[in-house]
């Protein structure tokens, strides 16, 4: 299939790109890497009238790691924060997952702030930003603002940036010596979407885990922590966490798979995941 028409504008700026999203009354879309995009103007499951075009604008790409945080901007491309030394080191949650999405060449192309923007519930850095607390940086008509990740993801493909707003960067708490992650997913061949995914981080105190965070995708219309497990991890009870998961997680059933066995799943995943959170990071 061919797209609907639709006009074609490449922003010069952030604030120009804020301008032609309030000039398109609601139906502007903004092209980032379009791994996503374009696949739905094709399929005419997205008709905006004007495509905004993200990849003219300096200063929105890289990588930054200043006072205990990771920055990374939006037009990041995910094959840029693979082959990342910074990553690898301070972030290594993401750096576990990125292999996961997609293939080399939607990784060459696709952005860091384009996968957390479009919030695709069976995403892998969706749920990363949440498993480890993150945050977004939003630009808009009144200037810039912070947004937490666990008040980010809103619904189905709903998010907490407005019409008239641009996602210009993630920012994530470096990892420490005392900072544990962990990742896993199950899909039906390698580069598809999870039936059901993990994001999960802690860190050691003690010789136990604190702060644990369990971000699940693939199981709800966004990720989803799993808070009733993530107690129960944290206190030594891998049992009892997998067991909370039934009244944490509540997927429905569709054409993939069941309901129950994404929550097996999930069950599965947990006790893979738990492992690698009790392991030291290289």
């Amino acid at each position: 299939m061919k797209p609907s028409s639709f006009a074609y504008l490449k922003a010069k700026s952030v604030e120009h790109a804020i301008d032609l999203l309030g000039g398109a009354d609601d139906e502007g879309r903004l092209l980032a890497g379009g791994q996503s995009l374009i696949a739905t103007l094709n399929m005419r499951l997205a008709a905006p009238k004007l495509l905004i075009d993200l990849n003219g604008i300096g200063g929105l790409s890289g990588i930054t790691v200043r006072s205990g945080t990771v920055e990374i901007g939006a037009l990041t491309r995910h094959a840029e924060a693979e082959r990342s030394a910074e990553i690898a080191r301070f972030a290594p949650l993401i750096a576990r997952a990125i292999p996961y999405i997609g293939h080399v060449a939607v990784r060459n192309r696709g952005t860091i702030g384009g996968s957390i923007a479009l919030a695709d519930p069976a995403a892998e850095l969706p749920a990363c930003l949440l498993a480890l607390g993150g945050e977004v940086e939003i630009a808009g008509t009144g200037g810039k603002r912070i947004v937490a990740a666990d008040d980010f993801f809103k619904g189905l493909y709903e998010t907490a940036l407005g019409p008239q707003e641009v996602l210009t960067a993630i920012r994530l708490p470096a990892a420490t010596a005392a900072a544990r992650v962990g990742f896993g997913e199950f899909a039906r061949r390698r580069g598809d979407y999870a039936l059901v995914g993990l994001a999960a981080s802690a860190r050691t105190s003690g010789g136990a885990l604190a702060d644990v965070r369990l971000a699940f995708f693939g199981v709800g219309a966004t990720p989803v922590r799993a808070r009733r497990a993530e107690a129960e991890l944290a206190a030594g009870h891998l049992d009892g966490a997998v067991a909370a998961l039934a009244s944490d997680l509540d997927p429905a059933d569709d054409v993939q798979a069941s309901g129950a066995t994404r929550k097996h799943l999930a069950g599965v995943l947990l006790r893979r995941v738990a492992a690698q959170l009790t392991q030291v990071s290289p």
